[in-house]
């Protein structure tokens, strides 16, 4: 078919067409030919969708339909934008991403039969194709990054039901609940001691850069976040605005300018440094930054004693984040000394480098909502780089609960009934200021029963392994003790 015009999303409607074609004649031993009519009527019903989303079909992309798909129907869809637009085919079609399709369901439940992942490989390319046809015209609205994120969600929905695996996550069991995994470092936990206090040397601290991953595997490990979900809804939304804005280069077509730079805004323990994290490796994968590594730093890094020593302090740590991502907690410290403190020096400093260095850096500025807001109003420079403001919640005592039992699972422990009974007594007693820990006070209460577990069983003499394992209600610290 490609020796005619076959316009620019000629390829992906092939390779959607022919991949999923294939994968339906290994489950049904017929050949690709006796499933390709209904696969094109999937890829045509997919494109319809994704066209309608912000409710106007441009001219290019009629031109994309009637010459990528149209030549495939039968019969042939030939006609204009014009006649295209006055047909209404294509207008109230975005409903077709809210259901499985019939064939995507057919793919996902032999899957669940086999152990095989054809219903993957239909997920990628759908969402391949689906982003062709958004990223034909210059701007991509908010309607058709929702209607993609709509799409993906329907998907992902369809494999959590028949119990198979998301793209990007091995097969393991069920979580407690079946709830999703902490945002927080859930690494082996020793019981706590005494930690020296930090100096100005630890506070800039980089983080391991781990192998990189498809942008698949970086939303599983997003999704599997407790709670979080309009952070998740952003980054999704941001990666979606990525994606195809490489793909328009890719393809020679002209993009808006998108700042890669965003505020954090939320409470202590929300997760903030674990998004940050991923989303720096969700930047090498998309091509925004070279390397991904994550730089955390805050004010007693950036800002010196003297005149003229804080530029050069503050320069020396942008440029170790340079291809990868700085994450400046407690952002808005740097603009509280008034017109005469070092930080404004650090801020100045802050802004020429984006600047400078915009094609390989992102910045995340964390903080809290109000002080958050104060610290872009010092500078204009910061106002129109930093223009998306993502907002941490704080977690719900039930979504606690399910960061505690992670951490338990982690390290080998398992909350008896009544222990979870009085971590939800202990929650409820907590008072909600904006000073609370959130995921940073259920890992202080962790390593509490810890340390109270292995004064309990020093005292029998050869404890069994389910006394090892299992933490009692008396294990937890009494109800309102402060952590």
């Amino acid at each position: 078919m490609r020796d005619v015009d076959r316009g620019p999303l000629g390829d992906e409607i092939d390779r959607f067409i022919d991949g999923v074609s294939g994968d339906l004649a290994d489950l049904s031993e017929k050949s690709a030919d006796a499933h390709r009519k209904d696969v094109i009527i999937e890829a045509a019903n997919l494109m319809s969708a994704a066209l309608d989303a912000d409710g106007r079909l441009t001219d290019d992309e009629a031109w994309a339909y009637v010459l990528g798909i149209g030549t495939l129907t039968e019969p042939a869809l030939i006609t204009t934008p014009e006649l295209l637009r006055k047909s209404e085919i294509l207008q109230h079609k975005t409903d077709w991403v809210r259901q499985p399709s019939v064939l995507f369901d057919l793919l996902v439940r032999a899957d669940a039969r086999d152990g095989t992942n054809r219903s993957h490989r239909y997920h990628d390319r759908a969402l391949r194709l689906s982003r062709g046809c958004i990223s034909i015209d210059l701007v991509t609205s908010a309607a058709e990054l929702d209607l993609l994120e709509t799409f993906r969600a329907t998907m992902l929905a369809r494999f959590d039901s028949a119990g198979v695996a998301r793209p990007g996550q091995a097969r393991r069991p069920p979580l407690t609940g079946d709830h999703p995994g902490s945002a927080i470092d859930t690494d082996v936990v020793t019981p706590r001691a005494a930690a020296p206090a930090p100096t100005s040397a630890d506070a800039t601290t980089v983080a391991p850069l781990p192998p990189a991953k498809s942008i698949s595997e970086l939303r599983a490990e997003l999704d599997e976040l407790v709670g979080l979900q309009g952070v998740k809804d952003e980054i999704h939304r941001l990666t979606s605005l990525l994606q195809i804005q490489q793909m328009r280069v890719d393809r020679g077509l002209p993009t808006l300018e998108t700042s890669h730079h965003l505020v954090f805004t939320g409470n202590p323990g929300t997760g903030k440094t674990t998004v940050a994290r991923l989303l720096s490796q969700i930047y090498r994968s998309v091509g925004v930054v070279s390397k991904g590594q994550l730089i955390e730093t805050d004010r007693s890094s950036l800002v010196a004693g003297f005149v003229g020593q804080t530029a050069t302090k503050t320069h020396a740590v942008l440029e170790s984040a340079v291809g990868g991502m700085l994450l400046i907690d407690e952002a808005y410290s740097l603009a509280r000394g008034g017109t005469d403190d070092f930080g404004r020096e650090a801020i100045d400093t802050l802004v020429k480098f984006m600047e400078d260095h915009r094609d390989d850096l992102g910045i995340v500025a964390a903080g809290y909502p109000a002080e958050m807001q104060d610290f872009i109003d010092t500078n204009p420079g910061l106002k129109s780089r930093f223009t998306r403001t993502v907002n941490f919640a704080d977690y719900t005592n039930e979504e606690l609960v399910v960061i505690f039992n992670r951490l338990g699972e982690k390290n080998h422990y398992r909350p008896s009934d009544d222990a979870v009974t009085k971590l939800a007594a202990i929650l409820a007693a907590q008072p909600r200021d904006r000073g609370f820990g959130n995921a940073r006070f259920i890992r202080n209460i962790f390593e509490e029963a810890i340390g109270r577990q292995a004064q309990r069983l020093t005292a029998l003499e050869d404890p069994t392994d389910e006394q090892l394992t299992t933490l009692i209600a008396d294990d937890l610290p009494p109800v309102g003790t402060p952590l």
